[in-house]
Parts: C-alpha cells; sequence; structure tokens
C-alpha cells in the first residue's frame, strides 16, 4: 500500500470513471444522458490505452469511438425520437435471427477468451526472446502492424465480416415495415 505511484492512482481513477459512467448508461432512462455518459467512458478507456503505453490506440478509440460513432449515436437518437407507443412490432423471426445472432457471438467469444490465457504466454515469450521487439516499443503503430497482419490476419479479417453483419442487422432493424 505505501508504494502507490502516479500510474497506480491513475489507473484506480480510470477504472473508476469507466465503471460508474457504463454502469449510469445502463442504469439511466434518457437516451441522451446515455450516450454523453457511453462517450465518458470511452474516454476512460483511452486513459487506460495510454497508461499501457499504447498511444496509437488510445487515439484511435477517442477518434473512432468517443468522436464518430457516438457523434452518430447522439444524431440518431435526437433525430429519430423514439417513443414507446410509435415503435413498431416486430415479427417473430427477426427475433429469434437477433437471438441466435447473439448467441453465436457469445459462443464465438467465450472461445477467444478461452484460449487468451496461452495465446498471452505466447506472446510474452515472443516479445521477452525476440532481438528486434523492445518492451517499450510494446504499443505503437509498427509493431502493433507487425503483429496484426502477420499473427492476427484471419481473426482481423473475421471481424470485418462481423462489422459487415452488424450493419445487415442494423439496416435489418431500421427499415420501415411495408405492408
Amino acid at each position: 500500500m505505501e508504494d502507490w505511484t502516479v500510474t497506480h492512482i491513475l489507473f484506480l481513477v480510470l477504472s473508476a470513471v469507466a465503471l460508474l459512467s457504463a454502469l449510469m448508461v445502463v442504469l439511466q432512462s434518457n437516451p441522451i444522458r446515455n450516450v454523453l455518459l457511453l462517450i465518458i467512458c470511452f474516454f476512460s478507456i483511452a486513459g487506460h490505452y495510454v497508461l499501457l503505453n499504447a498511444q496509437f490506440l488510445a487515439a484511435v478509440h477517442v477518434i473512432v469511438y468517443a468522436g464518430a460513432i457516438m457523434v452518430l449515436f447522439l444524431f440518431v437518437v435526437m433525430l429519430l425520437n423514439l417513443n414507446k407507443e410509435t415503435e413498431p412490432k416486430r415479427p417473430a423471426w427477426e427475433k429469434i435471427i437477433a437471438v441466435t445472432a447473439g448467441g453465436i457471438f457469445f459462443v464465438t467469444l467465450v472461445g477467444a477468451l478461452k484460449g487468451a490465457d496461452t495465446l498471452m504466454r505466447n506472446t510474452s515469450d515472443k516479445a521477452v526472446y525476440a532481438g528486434d521487439m523492445k518492451i517499450e516499443n510494446i504499443g505503437l503503430v509498427e509493431s502493433l502492424g507487425k503483429v496484426l497482419f502477420s499473427d492476427f490476419l484471419v481473426p482481423f479479417e473475421l471481424s470485418s465480416i462481423l462489422f459487415l453483419s452488424a450493419m445487415v442487422g442494423a439496416v435489418m432493424l431500421g427499415k420501415k415495415n411495408i405492408k
């Protein structure tokens, strides 16, 4: 307890902010506040990336998530002005497809996390014994690009398919029912 550094204190503060804002996103009923609290959560996660010496990931996280996606969510929420009375009823087949897709995603996530400890040991062994890779360069762009397009090429491409299916799902949910 006596060897607390600034990094430890920042980690605890950022973790508390991230957890509190994520919890408030779930508990709030106002969609505008939800979006703003989610932006706060994203900024605290970007702070964690900075603490891990991954400045590129922190910048991309802020630009992509807090900058682009959350602004898009905010405009969509403001423009749609959703009410429960005007919300269309979804057919049962759409609900079944949504639950099936969520289940497949959950199984994929569990499978990916199941081998994460072995992957972390193998990655850390490579980082320690590789002569051209220094520990302080782990979160930088060059190291990230080498690992992303060599060791993780297949998961990287599969994530693009996952994003494509998410866009198709968003179009399906957002389209008007023609009767």
